[in-house]
């Protein structure tokens, strides 16, 4: 018997139809942005101005561009309370705490196999590069 993974849809729906959804999906939660803000925002609601301290090395247009597709998306909620300057406060969704896990298990490897996989770059990339100057 067969397993099912992620990129198999389930029997009922068209292969094709459910394929390209779920790899949209992965490539929006893949996104190295939105893996960030989901996980600052994991702790409870923030601003924009925190947010963009808290997620280091993205432009503001960037984090703007983020935010409105997790929005989107429905993974988070934007709340504009009416004051001057307007204060805008993002907080996940249900569904949006519903990735948390798997964020933070994905955030987790990559930090306990970052050594690992550094030093496999760097024996690859020598390897390679052996190999083009090589007679």
């Amino acid at each position: 018997m067969a397993t099912r993974g992620v990129l198999s849809p389930p029997l009922d729906e068209p292969d094709l139809e459910a394929c390209r959804d779920v790899l949209q999906i992965l490539a929006l939660i893949g996104d190295k942005w939105s893996i960030m803000v989901i996980g600052h925002l994991r702790d409870g609601t923030l601003r924009f101005g925190e947010l963009h301290r808290a997620v280091t090395g993205i432009s503001q247009r960037m984090l703007t561009r983020t935010l409105r597709q997790l929005e989107r998306d429905g993974l988070l909620s934007r709340h504009v309370h009416p004051s001057v300057p307007p204060r805008v406060d993002y907080t996940l969704t249900e569904l949006g705490t519903t990735l948390l896990d798997s964020v933070v298990g994905l955030g987790d490897w990559a930090r306990t196999n970052r050594h690992e996989i550094n030093g496999n770059r760097r024996r690859y990339d020598a390897e390679a590069a052996a190999r083009s100057t090589a007679p």
